[in-house]
């Protein structure tokens, strides 16, 4: 078995992996489909960022993939619908770099409201100015988090430490953790918050979701950060309020278009503007949260390859369970009526003897895990395979 890890994967998942006898890739960089596509040639396992995109194209043509491990939060970079029908499993890393955002949003909004850019950049120019203007505290102000998800929630509880009062917006219901307050909508968080910080999804319906309109919704001098998806917010809109003094400062992580590799060029309209902190994607780059993530998400593709688990997969129907010694067979189907009929009647017909079995769907697809005694005759395995209703076969044997 052969896995494929992109975008500098941490070494802790190349190790989890490899000892469970897999032959690990490792590369550096993402990939276009079409590299991706040649690079996919003889994969099971194949492991990302957020910079390789995995079509439905990519995925008709990678016969061998199992499984997608997202080393990340976010899993729009992936075709999960297009996953789903070709039985392929995608796993993603929902709080393991929670923290590390979280640090980097609270030292940014500490930054902004110091004017801290600023001030070090006239130092290393050899201006000394000790002046307090346009420099606040942090405490008694008003953070407003829109999408109250892993990270801004936790986000919410540490601001609140801090001494600010917190609102939020989502679409979602969500219970309001400490004494933060749920806004009915965008536009009441915009305006009666201080300081806004984005923390949506990356679905297409949020692209573009933050721009002119809601700029000018915010109070005058207020302070905005985005460290979520690049596509949320309309940069050139942001410039011009920035420009014009109706935003005091702002702290961008993410944006529309991102170099592939370290040390490729970096060009933004945003750049060059005072009070404002331009990173490289790094909300989730802290050495900890790397080798979280890597040892979360290769466990999880390494749990799947070696037993069928799906806990905690994105698209599969979840079905937890450990490794025994009998041969296993996992069959990913379609989810109409009798699907678990018409595989027991085809073990039966085997003279196969079932000694356990789970079963869980999710949508259109269902999953069934089957634990038979003895070797598994090859021409039952080809009437499975072959039902009309079978969307992945594998077949486990101790």
């Amino acid at each position: 078995m052969r896995a494929l890890l992109l975008e500098n994967i941490h070494p802790e998942a190349e190790r989890l992996l490899s000892e469970r006898g897999i032959e690990v890739r490792a590369v550096k960089g993402a990939l276009d489909s079409d590299e991706l596509v040649s690079a996919l040639n003889d994969v099971q396992l194949l492991g990302i960022r957020s910079k390789t995109t995995v079509t439905a194209e990519v995925l008709d043509q990678a016969d061998g993939l199992l499984g997608i491990g997202a080393f990340c939060i976010g899993t729009n970079q992936i075709e999960l619908d297009a996953a789903s029908a070709h039985g392929v499993a995608v796993f993603n890393a929902p709080f393991s770099n929670t923290r590390s955002v979280v640090e980097l949003v609270i030292a940014e909004i500490i930054s902004l409201a110091r004017r801290l850019t600023d001030k070090n950049t006239a130092m290393h120019n050899g201006v000394w100015d000790k002046s307090s203007w346009g420099a606040h505290e942090v405490r008694g102000r008003t953070l407003g988090i829109v999408g109250y998800g892993n990270i801004g929630s936790q986000l919410s509880v540490v601001a609140e430490a801090l001494g600010m009062r917190v609102l939020f917006y989502d679409v979602a219901d969500k219970l309001a953790l400490g004494n933060a307050r749920r806004c009915h909508s965008l536009e009441e968080l915009l305006t009666e918050a201080e300081t806004i910080s984005l923390h949506v999804d990356g679905r297409p319906g949020n692209a573009g979701m933050f721009g002119p309109e809601q700029f000018a919704l915010m109070r005058p001098r207020s302070l905005f950060l985005n460290l979520c998806r690049g596509i949320v917010v309309d940069h050139g809109a942001l410039r011009e309020h920035l420009l014009s003094g109706h935003i005091a400062g702002a702290a961008v992580d993410v944006f529309p278009a991102e170099p592939k590799v370290v040390g490729d060029p970096f060009s933004s309209c945003l750049q060059g503007i005072p009070n404002v902190i331009l990173t490289p994607h790094i909300g989730g780059s802290t050495q900890e949260a790397q080798e979280d993530i890597g040892r979360f998400v290769a466990g999880k593709l390494r749990d799947y390859v070696g037993s069928g688990n799906t806990t905690m997969s994105v698209n599969m129907p979840p079905v937890a369970t450990d490794r025994g010694d009998r041969t296993r067979i996992l069959h990913v189907h379609h989810n109409v009526p009798g699907v678990l009929a018409t595989v027991n009647g085809v073990l039966a017909d085997s003279m196969v003897n079932i000694e356990g079995q789970m079963l869980s769907t999710r949508g259109d697809l269902g999953y069934v895990i089957t634990d038979v005694a003895g070797p598994l005759a090859e021409e039952a395995v080809a009437k499975l395979h072959d039902l009309a209703e079978t969307v992945r076969l594998r077949v486990i044997t101790s």
